[in-house]
This record gives structure tokens, C-alpha cells and sequence, in this order.
């Protein structure tokens, strides 16, 4: 909600698209859908680069942007999908960190009531330059200091029906099993191992969680595998469900309870700019599983969106809602002979979107922290 309490239009358009739970609220439900935290980045995005910069000399891009980045991203991405997210984050008190408040709560609907304002605190930056289909990263910024006279932040996570995690080895997090505990599922993807000794031990958090999203890379070197789909199956040992993602092939999941195998390839696209489309991915699955939707159908719509994700630029930015997913199911079935495997793939669709899709690709978001108002 924004600061008056009205939702932006794009926000309300998305949740309206589609409760994938049901449009049914009770007293006694969860606060939220879905509550994550971690540290919100302003993201400043150079696309159109032919080659990476060369020491010395001068790099100009054929386009640029900035948006709000980190787990902003993720929030971004589950906000989109109808979900009412609730995320917990600092925020430094400059421009910066004022304009990812104000895209985040305003421009995007996110509940921002357990964040918080550092007085003092710069915002942290991430610098992203994209070509070949790959992106380097330059970043700076400094720990934010804890509330005064607390403990741990946050010190208590809301009642959610889901939770996003970021395992880091050899951390352990209060709010993660807090949340388990409160009947929260918790969804975990986790990053590149710096100190090299990939040890599933040292993701103590990885018991509390429901659902385990490495790539296949972080998967096979944590579990001393030589293929991605046999570490898929050693992680559904360790976690009720593993899913792995294989880049260009798509991804594979196990179900440790049922011993359910789902595989789902990837939908080619032309990528401009791949920030952040593994938060997307969390997203798109995150949702399906909520709405009950089998195995198979959430691997494919979470391959989908991370797929639109990368034609923008931008984490948050390209992050799809409900009207590009539309759009983009429309464009399949009005193409001449239609794509017949992507027609039976993602015929589920049809019982989810709303009927009067916009046309496809679209761009979303002003990519600029900011304009002046004409007087």
C-alpha cells in the first residue's frame, strides 16, 4: 500500500488478475502470503554493451536503468504474481534509498511495515552491465546497524502461508525456523559458496525449509555429484523438495515424499539482461505450489516468467505480473500452426488468465529514479 493507503494501479491490476489462493480471507489467516527479508540494493543496469570493459578505455551502452535490486527483486517478482508480500528491510535515508521505498511500496504494493529508515545509513549499489547474454556486477555498501536495544532483525517475522530464505553457509537465521514454526513453508535458493567447502551441513537452516531451489552448479558441488539431475535426487533426502535449474535445459525437481520427478525445458528466448530471473523463478514456483498446482505445471510457469524476466532489463523491473503471462499465451496461440509443444505445455493457463490480455512484449516501469514534475 502506499503512504495514503491506495494501491497503485499496475498492483492492482496483477492481484486482481488472479488470487492464487483462493480470494478468501478469514480472521484467523496469516498476516501475509509471503514474507522474506535481506538488503535492498538501487540497481543501475548498462545494456546494449558489445563486449565487456576493457581497462583504460571508455564503454558506452545503447540503454540503462535503475530500479531497486537485492530482495527487492524477489519481492518484486512475488508482488507481480498477486501474492500480498510483506517484506522486512533497511533502507538508507539518502535519494536512493528513498526512491527504492517509494517504487517498492507505491509503485509496487509491498508491505513495508516491519522495514525500516537508517538515519545515517547510505543505500548499498549495485552496478550491472550486461552483454552476451551475461552480466558482471560492481557493488559497495556497508552492513546496516541493528534497531537500538534489539535483537536480531528482524526480531520476529509475521504469520505468512510462505517465506523466502537465502541459505548462507554457516549462518544460522532466528527468523527461519520462527517462521517453520508459525506454519510458514519456506522456499530456499542459496548463493556461491566462497569459503569452497560446499557443505550441506553448514546450510543449517535447510531442515526448516520446505523447498530447496539451487542451480545445478550449487547443487552438484554440494551434494559431489557429476550430474544435476542425481543431485536433485540426493537433495530430496535432505529437504521435502528439491529443484534444480539447469540454465538453457530448463529444470528438474524430486519430490522426497512421493518420489514425483517433474522436467521441464527452457523456452528460448533472446535475453537482453538475465539480473535477477532466478528470483523469478522462486517466484513463479513459490505461487504454483500455494495454488496446489502439480509438479509438472510449476516448474513450467516458473521457467515462463523467468523467461519474460530476461527480455528487460533489471531485476525488478522485468519481473512479469499476470497481464504479461497473458500477453504472452495470447502471441503463442494466434502464431500460424502455433508452437504445439509450448500449446500443450502450458494449456493450464488457459483456466488462469484474465480473458482481455495485453499485447506482448511489454515494458513496465520508468526506467530512472526519478523525473521532475512539471509546475
Amino acid at each position: 500500500m502506499t503512504r495514503d493507503g491506495q494501491e497503485s494501479d499496475r498492483a492492482a491490476l496483477d492481484r486482481a488478475a488472479l488470487d492464487p489462493l483462493g480470494g478468501l480471507r478469514a480472521p484467523e489467516d496469516p498476516d501475509c502470503d509471503v514474507f522474506l527479508t535481506g538488503t535492498v540494493f538501487l540497481d543501475i543496469i548498462f545494456t546494449g554493451l558489445d563486449s565487456a570493459p576493457v581497462r583504460g578505455t571508455e564503454s558506452w551502452a545503447r540503454g540503462m536503468g535503475s530500479s531497486p535490486g537485492g530482495v527487492a527483486n524477489m519481492a518484486t517478482a512475488l508482488s507481480r504474481l498477486g501474492l500480498h508480500t510483506s517484506l522486512a528491510a533497511a533502507f538508507g535515508d539518502d535519494h536512493y534509498g528513498e526512491y527504492c521505498w517509494d517504487a517498492l511500496e507505491q509503485g509496487e504494493g509491498i508491505d513495508l511495515a516491519r522495514s525500516r529508515v537508517v538515519p545515517g545509513w547510505h543505500s548499498p549499489v549495485t552496478v550491472s552491465m550486461a552483454y552476451e547474454g551475461e552480466r558482471t556486477m560492481v557493488s559497495h555498501g556497508h552492513e546496516a546497524p541493528p534497531p537500538p536495544g534489539s535483537g536480531p532483525f528482524p526480531d520476529c517475522p509475521p504469520r505468512a502461508r510462505a517465506a523466502v530464505a537465502s541459505l548462507v553457509p554457516g549462518r544460522h537465521e532466528e527468523w527461519i525456523a520462527s517462521a517453520a514454526r508459525r506454519g510458514a513453508r519456506v522456499f530456499a535458493d542459496v548463493g556461491w559458496d566462497e569459503t569452497g567447502r560446499w557443505d550441506l551441513a553448514g546450510l543449517a537452516d535447510l531442515q526448516h525449509c520446505e523447498a530447496f531451489l539451487p542451480n545445478a552448479e550449487e547443487a552438484m558441488r554440494y551434494t559431489r555429484t557429476d550430474c544435476p539431475r542425481a543431485a536433485a535426487r540426493a537433495l530430496a533426502d535432505k529437504v521435502p523438495l528439491a529443484v534444480v535449474t539447469l540454465g538453457a535445459e530448463g529444470a528438474y525437481a524430486v519430490d522426497g515424499a512421493s518420489g514425483e520427478t517433474a522436467e521441464v525445458p527452457a523456452i528460448l528466448v533472446e535475453a537482453l539482461d538475465p539480473t535477477g530471473a532466478g528470483d523469478v523463478f522462486v517466484a513463479g514456483f513459490l505461487t504454483g505450489t500455494l495454488a496446489g498446482w502439480p509438479l509438472a505445471d510449476r516448474l513450467a510457469f516458473a521457467g515462463l516468467t523467468a523467461a519474460l524476466s530476461v527480455q528487460e532489463f533489471g531485476g525488478s523491473l522485468s519481473a512479469p505480473g499476470w497481464a504479461e503471462v497473458a500477453g504472452w499465451w495470447q502471441q503463442v496461440r494466434s502464431l500460424p500452426g502455433g508452437d504445439p509443444e509450448a500449446l500443450r505445455r502450458y494449456v493450464f493457463l488457459e483456466d488462469l488468465l484474465p480473458a482481455d490480455g495485453r499485447p506482448w512484449p511489454l515494458r513496465r516501469a520508468v526506467p530512472t529514479i526519478g523525473f521532475r514534475h512539471p509546475a
